[in-house]
């Protein structure tokens, strides 16, 4: 596995913790939109050092191949931060799966840089990774998140009921799947 892919008008890196304060910025700039789909944050979320220590976890765990996390970037704007996705909960024997999460900056919704980039990350996962099966979980209302699963091709499976807690009420989560039929 590389630390660095590209697509066309796109960077996908591994960051190390010396990256904390463009990642810190990133959350920043988009917290109200991120915090209506994810759990509620520790205290000290948002500053440098948490930042840096999630990046040293989430490189060990690259290190271990039990979770990806990929940050992308512009080519045209390879300084600051347009998105992330991660494969993560990777499993093999049997299995062979993971699950797939995502976010993007607000100011780049609607240029296609999260198809761009998860197609690419698919191509890692199922060529380079040898898994099966990726699944991401969306909350049913979400309607960009789930326009972006189907034109990656993933299928419905499903309702999770009342999986994840989230800001004190237990929600549902749609499934989909991508399976790796060559």
């Amino acid at each position: 596995m590389e630390m660095v892919y590209e697509t066309p008008r796109l960077l996908l890196r591994v960051l190390r913790e010396d990256a904390a304060d463009k990642v810190l910025e990133f959350y920043e700039e988009n917290k109200a939109i991120f915090e209506q789909y994810e759990i509620d944050r520790v205290d000290n979320f948002y500053t440098r050092a948490y930042q840096a220590a999630l990046l040293r976890c989430e490189y060990n765990l690259m290190v271990r191949l039990q979770a990806v996390r990929f940050w992308v970037f512009e080519k045209e704007k390879p300084d600051r931060i347009a998105g992330t996705f991660s494969v993560h909960n990777i499993r093999y024997s049997a299995y062979q799966d993971c699950e797939l999460g995502y976010k993007f900056h607000q100011e780049v919704w609607g240029k296609g840089y999260a198809r761009e980039s998860i197609e690419r990350g698919i191509a890692i996962v199922f060529d380079e990774l040898g898994l099966h099966r990726i699944e991401a979980l969306v909350m049913p209302g979400n309607q960009r998140s789930k326009h972006l699963l189907w034109s990656l091709g993933f299928s419905l499976e499903g309702i999770k009921r009342q999986n994840v807690r989230l800001h004190g009420t237990w929600c549902d989560h749609e499934v989909y799947s991508l399976l790796n039929n060559p």
